[in-house]
């Protein structure tokens, strides 16, 4: 008899202590749970063997990256449903299979440990990052994290944001559409900075060389973009040939801490800084610092989390750390700003976006499941998979304020303390110059 999910919805409802809010489709084709809920679709009893070993987040991402647990209807859905029983207890779950001292407890485990098959469990997805050896935060090891991130495949990536190349949250207007929201972000940048024909940019992370483009094409600025990815950087340099913009634009493979020829007139940095980390923050805005003039302004462009009470039980998100953003962190945007400030920068305005990016993160995963088999192939089933989980977890995540995303405009002073700034600059429009 066919029973698998029935068992399942049983020992899931013991174990989390309420029922499951999903609909469970089983390998032996049973089916439990609430009628027209999202289906849980659970291909191989190998998944459950993964979250014995690795309970929590961890255990189920490797499930679904193996393609071993998939969900039919709304994933969106299915995902704001099962966050608060599933994917958000990766922190309170241990390393291991351990024992359980309540009777019922044990018994559900027993129960799982019969359905789940021989043991031990199948080894992770080829697609998780290996287990990385030194020192958090080296020169070395930021371009290994870069690299598994950014060096999928320029077409992929061009599947996934669409023409623009821009990997970062767009400015949306009610009816617009991707790349006039990403065209906007990028003007946005361009206006805080204020800049001006001749402006010397430094755009740190600089991406495909969108943001270089825009500020050299529509404003006439002089720019250095720099990358730890290869294939970015080759792909930007592509892209600024065939718009002949090659006298006004440099592509660097260059971390940001190696760039020496300041002082410049402005610098971006946009979805950069969430790869710095906290060792390494200070390092980072003491060295943007150094490489603006006095009175050239900073736009720092950073997801941010919320506060913890006790900021010492941060961890990072395990599936992000092992098969999207390796070594990232996310920082409140106080801490930030707090940052900037010691290094000497005046902060003169804080813009939050965060409804921005869940929109964005929206389109994005659309596209990808639109090019599904394009993407497929131009990767891996398991790659396109995370991005998928990813980009759809990361949208309802900034809908429901669980994290954030904010423009930082900061100033370096003038000498006297003058930061050359407009009386009423919210517009952004104003050219400057006096303080």
């Amino acid at each position: 008899m066919a029973d698998a999910a029935l068992r399942l919805t049983a020992l899931a409802q013991e174990l989390l202590g309420e029922p499951l809010p999903v609909r469970i489709r089983a390998w032996d084709g049973s089916e439990s749970g609430p009628p027209g809920a999202p289906v849980l679709v659970i291909r191989n009893r190998r998944a459950l063997r993964r979250l014995l070993w690795k309970p929590g987040e961890l255990g189920l991402a490797r499930a679904w990256v193996a393609g071993e647990l998939d969900i039919e209807g709304d994933l969106y859905a299915a995902l704001d449903l099962t966050a608060g029983l599933l994917w958000e207890r990766g922190g309170e779950a241990k390393d291991s299979v351990h024992p359980v001292r309540d009777p019922k407890l044990r018994a559900a485990a027993k129960g799982l440990l019969q359905l789940a098959g021989p043991w031990p469990p199948p080894p992770p997805p080829p697609e998780e990052v290996r287990r990385r050896s030194g020192t958090l935060h080296t020169k070395r090891r930021d371009k290994e994290a870069i690299s598994h991130h950014y060096d999928v495949g320029n077409d992929f990536y061009e599947l996934v944001l669409g023409p623009s190349m821009v990997y970062s949250c767009a400015y949306w207007e009610d009816g617009g559409n991707l790349e006039d929201a990403q065209r906007d972000k990028l003007d946005l940048v361009c206006r805080k900075l204020a800049l001006k024909e001749g402006d010397r940019l430094l755009d740190v992370g600089c991406g495909w060389g969108s943001m270089a483009i825009h500020a050299a094409r529509e404003y006439g600025a002089r720019v250095t973009g720099v990358t730890l990815s290869v294939e970015q950087a080759a792909f930007a340099r592509k892209r600024i040939a065939e718009e002949g913009l090659t006298d006004r634009i440099e592509i660097r493979v260059q971390d940001y801490r190696d760039v020496r020829d300041g002082p410049y007139d402005a610098i971006s940095s946009i979805g950069m800084a969430e790869h710095v980390g906290s060792v390494r923050y200070r390092e980072y805005a003491d060295d943007l610092y150094a490489l603006l003039k006095p009175g050239g302004r900073l736009l720092n462009h950073q997801i941010a989390r919320r506060p913890e009470k006790d900021e010492s039980a941060y961890h990072v998100d395990e599936f992000i750390d092992a098969y999207v953003f390796p070594d990232g962190e996310l920082a409140p945007v106080g801490r930030t700003v707090a940052t900037l400030e010691e290094a000497g920068f005046e902060a003169r305005d804080v813009e939050s976006l965060r409804e921005h990016y869940a929109l964005t993160l929206r389109r994005w995963v659309a596209n990808l499941e639109k090019g599904w088999p394009r993407a497929v192939k131009m990767t891996s089933p398991g790659r396109a998979r995370v991005w998928r989980l990813y980009m759809a977890a990361s949208a309802l995540s900034f809908e429901h304020n669980k994290i954030g995303v904010n423009q930082i405009l900061a100033v370096r002073p003038a000498e006297g303390g003058g930061a050359r700034m407009p009386l009423r600059a919210r517009d952004w429009k104003a050219d400057a110059t006096g303080g």
